[in-house]
């Protein structure tokens, strides 16, 4: 220490804090072995829970054969995925919004899928509970890829012009990406138009991708979100847990709804502290998460 100290007071005052920075980069936090436990706690009480739904699975594999070939290698590596980006960087004061904001969200989400029949899940229920906790894992796996694509494009446009050059071409990017699934979006639930529950909806995503507040930023969240999407979907779907009405494996519009439905609650995420803050409780901190990136 007595030599740490006298070296740090060496230091100018940039460099100091230059070097606290990158020590609030490290991949593990205090925070991350809570997460990861509330994690494998949560998988833990899924499985006890619905113990039959796992048995059933499990039957699938012969333990006295070959059983690595019968083994659901997509399952495990996106288990795999979510498990390491949800612990790097882990912050509670910030993770437990999004967890909450994820939990809510889904559970909207399967309950307007599954009632309108827009997808349906191999139990018939409409919606299984034991899929919910999903959907804020995966949040917590998108806001980490944001964060990082984010990360990577500020220090790769360090000059103001590139960032101006940068903000009109994600401005363009951002309309043209959600003009397009908007589109997509009309038409796959064309045949749910006598559901209050799509226009409801509806009227959610065009309120969220007619008031935007950072295009960057949105349009990286969609992207994260489509690209965790995807495997999720293809997962699902071959394995036939959830069937959509068109019997895609996935549909076009499931893959890219998780980047609207990841932008949504990212929003949702903002609107609630900003709330919370006019009450007193807390500031409201709108760019909160890609400054932390």
């Amino acid at each position: 220490m007595g030599v740490i100290c006298p070296i740090l007071n060496s230091q100018p005052p940039a460099i100091i804090r230059r070097m606290s920075s990158e020590s609030r980069l490290r991949f593990w936090t205090r925070d991350s072995s809570i997460l990861l436990g509330g994690f494998f706690l949560t998988i833990f009480l899924i499985v006890y829970i619905w113990w039959p739904l796992a048995e059933e699975v499990l039957s699938y594999i012969d333990w006295h054969g070959p059983w690595w070939l019968y083994m659901d290698w997509l399952l495990l590596g996106i288990f795999g995925f979510m498990s390491i980006t949800i612990i790097a960087r882990a912050n509670l004061k910030y993770d437990l919004l999004i967890v909450f904001v994820g939990v809510c969200g889904g559970l909207a989400i399967e309950s307007w899928g599954t009632q309108t029949n827009i997808w349906h899940y191999y139990t018939a229920e409409r919606p299984p509970l034991w899929i919910i906790p999903a959907w804020p894992i995966a949040s917590l796996s998108i806001d980490r890829i944001t964060r990082f694509l984010d990360y990577g494009l500020r220090r790769l446009l360090s000059s103001d012009r590139s960032r101006e050059t940068s903000d009109s071409t994600f401005k363009a990017l951002y309309w043209l990406t959600f003009a397009s699934f908007l589109t997509l979006m009309l038409v796959f639930v064309s045949p749910t138009f006598d559901k209050s529950y799509t226009w409801l909806s509806l009227a959610l995503c065009i309120f969220f991708i007619l008031t935007p507040t950072d295009y960057r930023y949105a349009f990286l969240t969609f992207l994260a979100g489509t690209g965790l999407g995807y495997f999720l979907e293809l997962w699902g779907t071959t394995r036939e847990c959830w069937t959509y009405y068109t019997y895609q494996a996935p549909p076009l519009f499931a893959v890219l709804a998780h980047g609207m439905a990841a932008v949504a609650f990212w929003r949702a995420g903002l609107i609630a502290k900003m709330v919370w803050g006019r009450f007193g409780f807390s500031k409201p901190q709108q760019a909160e998460a890609a400054e932390e990136a």
